[in-house]
């Protein structure tokens, strides 16, 4: 794909392209690979063309099977068919840009978490790494396990804090080891012609299939585990020390949910969350050196 939006020389200062000057600007901690994608993302004709129909049919399609799944919770029910769906449409309808910041926020993800985990002494939490490598991946029920692994985490994590009776402070040696630089350009995501979606396009078209084949539990649960971007920044900031970052989360207050109607914005929100903390963890490890461990100063 051409970077347009890097085109200085085709800046008009009557018609300034924002996505220009969002990608210009480095206010807040983003990586530079994905900042360039999304914003390209964000300028695609499947953004201005496409995806205003789609998220009216979005919602339709959620509110007629939010009534069947009143009447027939159990009729419909399959995670292994939803997630061939999902492999096969994201290979064939979905853009190389909107696939890459797909799977890297698999990868953010596991290592957030990993590093929380890494980071407070005498706790210990077996999760389950998700760090998919290609489509078969996905077909693995790799969404659900997503939003599995964070309540699992949750409720891991602050269990042995009440049984320890530990507070989440920052560490005498703060752990880095765990976070990467990973670009994923070993991935190939396909480019044909009808690779045109764009992330939220995407998404829209996938929430209804999610919202179908998953149980009402499963997909609510799935839904509210987008505002637990707040729970996770807090811990980060806790071990970190530096609760400034919190002013980047969007998808607050998991204590009172949102309509499911919102799943797909928030979804993209909860994406930019995880690369903004995954970032500032980035950045850190530059910074200390290659192993990861930084010491406490003195």
């Amino acid at each position: 794909m051409k970077d347009n939006i890097l085109d200085l020389s085709q800046h008009d200062e009557r018609d300034p392209n924002p996505w220009l000057a969002l990608f210009l600007d480095d206010s807040i901690p983003i990586n530079q690979r994905t900042k360039l994608v999304l914003m390209r993302d964000n300028s695609s004709k499947s953004v201005r063309y496409l995806l205003p129909f789609i998220e009216v049919g979005s919602k339709i399609s959620m509110f007629f099977i939010h009534i069947f799944k009143f009447f027939f919770p159990k009729l419909i029910n399959s995670s292994k068919i939803l997630h061939r769906v999902l492999a096969w449409g994201l290979k064939r309808f979905v853009s190389p840009d909107a696939n890459l910041l797909i799977f890297r926020h698999f990868h953010i993800g596991t290592e957030i978490l990993q590093f929380i985990a890494g980071n407070i002494s005498n706790v210990e939490i077996v999760g389950s790494p998700l760090k998919p490598k290609d489509f078969e991946d996905v077909k693995d029920d790799l969404f659900l396990k997503h939003d599995l692994n964070l309540y699992n985490f949750v409720i891991r994590l602050n269990r042995q804090l009440k049984e320890k009776n530990i507070t989440i402070g920052p560490p005498e040696n703060l752990n880095l080891s765990m976070i990467t630089e990973d670009q994923f350009d070993h991935i190939d995501f396909p480019d044909k012609w009808t690779n045109i979606l764009d992330l939220r396009s995407a998404i829209e078209l996938f929430t209804p299939f999610y919202q179908l084949f998953l149980t009402s539990n499963d997909f609510i649960r799935a839904s509210n585990s987008l505002q637990l971007d707040e729970t996770i920044a807090i811990y980060a900031s806790q071990i970190l020390g530096t609760p400034g970052h919190l002013g980047l989360i969007n998808n607050k207050h998991p204590m009172v949910p949102v309509t499911t109607y919102s799943a797909a914005y928030r979804l993209v929100l909860h994406g930019l969350a995880a690369e903004t903390l995954h970032e500032v963890l980035v950045k850190m490890k530059l910074n200390k050196g290659a192993d990861g461990v930084v010491m406490p100063k003195k």
